[in-house]
């Protein structure tokens, strides 16, 4: 009997995917596999373009059975935009490839849209073109143009020794939704908010030194920004949204706050535009992408698709 190697999982698929490829750097790429967006800088440009993509999958990101089609258009738009917000960037446009099963009639169709287009509206992110396909599934691949000042933009590969660890919002109320399937968590959950004007001001007011969205979990996408940053992290327990327990706090995910790190001498506001903004912890020198929960090893139990 033939024996396969065990699947590397999402982080070791993706370095797998790194080693193989590289950036021409002649032509403008900047920054390739691995951050929330891909970097393109135009010759002669004052902005750099990032490009994020992002897959909302029928049975897996949502369900038609709890899902309005509005949601499923909202939400296909906002994962995007997440990746946008999380390097300080200002949407530009997006394009859409769906692929419809039979049982979507025009009607489904056209709330899929009006959910997607009115969150594409409010955010500056109009809808210029895509794809349409048949497939046994609703499946939705959205691309996302963002633009911001040449050699701005947020990374995940910036933190430094010392820089403080702070979140946005409070924590696990997308998976406290799920769970329940009611209330503002359960909303919540359905129809993210990007937090578009946030990540703007980390980077033009607060000096962000990284970032980058939660959309699988603290736990997880901490140790993404400690492995990018050569660094380990020590936090305490960050905000919880109300109702919610230290388990999807850590690693509920589809949270879609922003994850940023400070240098030590910064004083951010406690909230912005209402949000808060809550220190959780340091970036320490140690064992890269090493996470300690009060002292402690923190698993990395957020969301990987390909985790057995």
């Amino acid at each position: 009997m033939v024996k396969h190697k065990q699947f590397p999982g999402e982080e070791g698929l993706l370095e797998r995917l790194r080693r193989r490829t590289s950036l021409p750097l002649a032509e403008g790429l900047v920054l390739g596999i691995g951050d929330d967006c891909a970097i393109f800088r135009p010759r002669g440009s004052a902005d750099d373009l990032l490009f994020t993509t992002d897959m909302l999958i029928e049975g897996v990101h949502f369900l038609r059975e709890t899902h309005t089609a509005g949601d499923a258009g909202w939400k296909a738009l906002a994962r995007g935009l997440s990746d946008i917000a999380a390097m300080g960037a200002e949407p530009r446009f997006c394009l859409l490839s769906l692929a419809l099963p039979p049982w979507a009639d025009s009607r489904w169709v056209d709330g899929f849209y009006r959910g997607l287009l009115a969150l594409g509206s409010s955010a500056g992110a109009p809808l210029v073109g895509g794809d349409l396909a048949r497939a046994d599934r609703v499946m939705a691949d959205i691309v996302v143009c963002g633009a911001v000042v040449r050699g701005q933009a947020l990374r995940r590969d910036g933190a430094r020794a010392g820089n403080a660890i702070y979140v946005s919002g409070a924590l696990g109320g997308s998976a406290l939704g799920l769970a329940t399937g009611r209330g503002k968590a359960w909303r919540r959950h359905k129809r993210p908010e990007p937090r578009l004007a946030l990540g703007s001001f980390l980077r033009e007011r607060l000096g962000a030194t990284a970032a980058m969205d939660l959309s699988d979990g603290l736990s997880l996408d901490l140790r993404r920004l400690c492995l990018a940053s050569g660094l380990e992290a020590e936090i305490s327990e960050p905000p919880r949204y109300p109702g919610a327990t230290l388990e999807q706090a850590l690693h509920g995910g589809e949270d879609y706050e922003l994850l940023f790190t400070l240098p030590s001498t910064a004083r951010p506001p406690r909230q912005f535009e209402g949000l808060p903004l809550t220190r959780i912890g340091t970036m320490r020198k140690g064992r890269k992408g090493v996470v300690r929960l009060n002292g402690s090893p923190l698993p990395a139990l957020g969301f990987d698709h390909f985790r057995e």
